[in-house]
């Protein structure tokens, strides 16, 4: 099993909620105060109002004790009435000084609570406002923000459009580079054929020249040697029929010998074909 993540706890935001709390509570603590202390003014306020009403009782019980006819027994009974009025005096005087503290305690109490709840509802009320210039500060700052991001993604598109303008310039200029290093290259390989073509033509114009120089040569080597041949075989013509001649003048002069001599000039004319 996957180990489960740590929850993270915000100590902030925990002891903010605590405070919250602590702050319905005292203000419930308040109120509660408040309504313990006007119901017990609400009783002691009761209390003073009897303890006047003896007040009232006694005095009445007084005066009546005063009417009668004085004697021991009335004197008895004036002194003892004048004794409830003072005790009915001092305990109306404890029960309204308690009432009076209770009433200054509620006021006191009253006045606290109004400048807490005036306090709680300025701050409250700052803290609202506080929130508010907040949030139009982060809206500002997030609008801010959108316009920075907008501006900053059109310079990017721009900057990339002059850089995609500056390729592509750069691959025109690469291309015609090429293109023209591509001719020039053509231009001198087509230098270099007509070159070449031009030293193989010079070349087999120079053989063909060598050739028929050879060929010249031979054929006066040739027609030299023919000559020289005709030669030597007009010279052995001519040495024949000088044979012949001489043979026919020898037969001429003698007879028998004629078919001898005829003979040697065919052996003649033989040699010399």
């Amino acid at each position: 099993m996957a180990a489960r993540k740590a929850k993270i706890v915000d100590p902030v935001a925990q002891l903010e909620t605590e405070l919250a709390k602590l702050k319905a509570q005292l203000e419930k603590a308040r109120a509660k105060q408040e309504a313990d202390v006007a119901k017990s003014l609400l009783k002691l306020s009761k209390d003073a109002a009897k303890d006047a009403a003896k007040v009232k009782s006694a005095q009445t019980k007084l005066a009546a004790a005063r009417k009668k006819k004085k004697s021991a027994a009335s004197a008895k009974l004036v002194a003892t009435a004048r004794a409830a009025v003072n005790a009915a005096k001092s305990a109306a005087q404890s029960s309204k000084q308690a009432a009076a503290a209770a009433k200054q305690q509620l006021a006191q109490l009253k006045a606290d609570n109004k400048r807490a709840a005036a306090v709680n509802k300025a701050v409250a009320k700052q803290e609202a406002e506080l929130k508010k210039q907040l949030l139009a500060a982060e809206k500002k700052a997030a609008a801010k923000a959108r316009t920075a991001a907008k501006k900053a993604a059109a310079k990017a598109k721009a900057a990339e459009r002059k850089a995609a303008a500056r390729a592509k310039a750069a691959a025109k200029k690469a291309a015609a580079k090429l293109k023209a290093a591509e001719k020039k290259a053509a231009a001198k390989a087509k230098a270099a054929a007509r070159k070449i073509a031009a030293k193989a033509k010079a070349a087999q114009k120079k053989a063909a020249s060598r050739a028929k120089a050879a060929a010249k040569k031979r054929a006066t080597k040739a027609k030299t040697t023919a000559k020289r041949t005709a030669a030597k075989s007009k010279a052995s013509a001519t040495a024949a029929k000088k044979a012949v001649k001489k043979v026919a003048n020898k037969k001429v002069a003698k007879k028998p010998a004629a078919r001898k001599t005829a003979a040697k000039p065919k052996r003649a004319a033989k040699k010399a074909a």
